[in-house]
């Protein structure tokens, strides 16, 4: 997207404290007096200002920071994000005392989501969404991970992608797609599990391929969904049709699903409150990614927390997100996401701003693109009224974003 600011088509912001989030670097990044030139919606320069070449300031339209803080753009790397309708009824019925049984005996759980997006058009999906979305883009979010899932046949899971695929055109915002066919058993399934795997793989997962739908491939590995040996199906389809894997694993139980998405190459594993240290040293010698989730963590009150001890001892990279969804995670701040990781799982401020920056784009496979301010990725970027960046991770229900840019407008 190019741009028409200033003579020579330059933005210039500067006076500023940067946060670059470089990698290798100690710490933040920080650049005290520091500056972001941006060209044709790419970062052309980010450092001290004292340092910039002349040329970038030449002609450009400069925006004086007044001593604020720039992050990079916030990214929040795992969502399902689209979905139909809600379960405040089911969080009713559990503060009432009910078991999870009861409540999916009721017709609640992941099958109630898949009854409502079944019934919902694609228009009313977008629709829906967008007040999701820019909760999120009201925190600085430049950069969003969508999943499907909750429809579970082949209409309902494209309908479900191609409503995620229509937020770009409707928002400012770069929006990934990641297809979750394996994230549950629909009705029509009769309880056969090998059956729909195939289904999934064969079928779907083909199909939403050729549509070029998804971006990477999930599944939910545990004893109420899948198998290791069932997900591994998928992400053999997955990676015969060159499209990356993810996984939601070790969330209730120890199947080894961390291991299963180091053994893939997997982007990231997601959830991870059971995983133990040889899928904590896997992961970390495939370079794939943990993301810890607290807000499923919160709101089901779980008591097993992720082991981010061990991950900090084998170097496995941690992203944070907020698995936006209507049945254990109804969230849509990264800021107060942050604060969660920070309180419940000990998450120093430091990996809680790289969690939601640069870990969460190497989560998306996007490190190359976004998540730094580094020259040569695109101008995403968020704006703070704040003192110190750990006033990002501390506040709770309070927002203190002075501007968002995205691809540098």
């Amino acid at each position: 997207m190019g741009e028409k600011n200033g003579k020579s088509g330059l933005r210039l912001w500067r006076d500023a404290r940067l946060a670059t989030m470089v990698d290798g670097v100690a710490g933040l990044g920080i650049v005290e007096k520091g500056a972001v030139a941006v060209r044709d919606g790419l970062i052309a320069y980010a450092g001290a200002e004292a340092d910039m070449p002349a040329s970038l300031a030449q002609g450009a339209e400069a925006i004086d920071c007044e001593g604020r803080w720039i992050t990079p753009g916030l990214i929040d790397c795992h969502t399902h994000l689209v979905h139909a309708g809600n379960r405040a009824n089911e969080f009713e019925m559990r503060l009432a005392g009910a078991t999870y049984e009861e409540v999916a005996r009721a017709g609640g759980g992941i099958v109630s989501s898949v009854k409502s997006l079944r019934a919902a058009s694609e228009d009313d999906l977008v629709a829906q969404t967008l007040p999701r979305l820019d909760a999120l883009i009201a925190e600085g979010v430049t950069s969003v991970e969508v999943k499907s899932g909750y429809g579970l046949d082949l209409d309902n899971e494209r309908k479900s992608l191609r409503a995620a695929r229509r937020l770009a055109g409707e928002r400012p915002v770069t929006v990934r797609t990641t297809f979750l066919g394996a994230h549950a058993l629909p009705p029509e399934a009769k309880g056969d599990k090998d059956a729909f795997i195939d289904l999934v793989a064969e079928t779907i997962l083909s199909a939403v391929a050729a549509e070029k739908l998804a971006d990477a491939v999930d599944g939910f590995c545990e004893g109420i969904a899948f198998s290791p040996e069932q997900i591994a199906r998928v992400f053999d389809k997955a990676k015969a049709l060159g499209l990356p894997v993810k996984l939601h694993a070790d969330q209730l139980s120890n199947l080894h699903g961390a291991a299963l998405a180091a053994r893939y190459g997997a982007l990231s594993a997601d959830h991870l409150e059971y995983t133990d240290e040889a899928g904590a040293a896997a992961m970390a010698k495939a370079g794939t990614v943990a993301t810890i989730l607290p807000g499923a963590y919160y709101f089901i009150r779980e008591t097993k927390k992720p082991p981010v001890e061990l991950f900090r001892r084998h170097g496995v990279k941690m992203a944070v997100a907020t698995d936006n969804n209507p049945g254990t995670s109804p969230l849509t701040s990264l800021l107060l996401t942050m604060n969660m990781a920070a309180t419940l799982f000990g998450m120093t401020v430091d990996e809680c701003l790289a969690g939601i920056t640069r870990e969460a784009a190497r989560a998306l496979g996007l490190l190359d693109r976004t998540g730094t301010l580094e020259a040569g990725k695109a101008a995403d970027l968020a704006i703070w009224d704040i003192e110190r960046p750990a006033e990002l991770v501390y506040r709770m229900g309070f927002n203190p974003l002075h501007a968002r840019i995205w691809r540098g407008q």
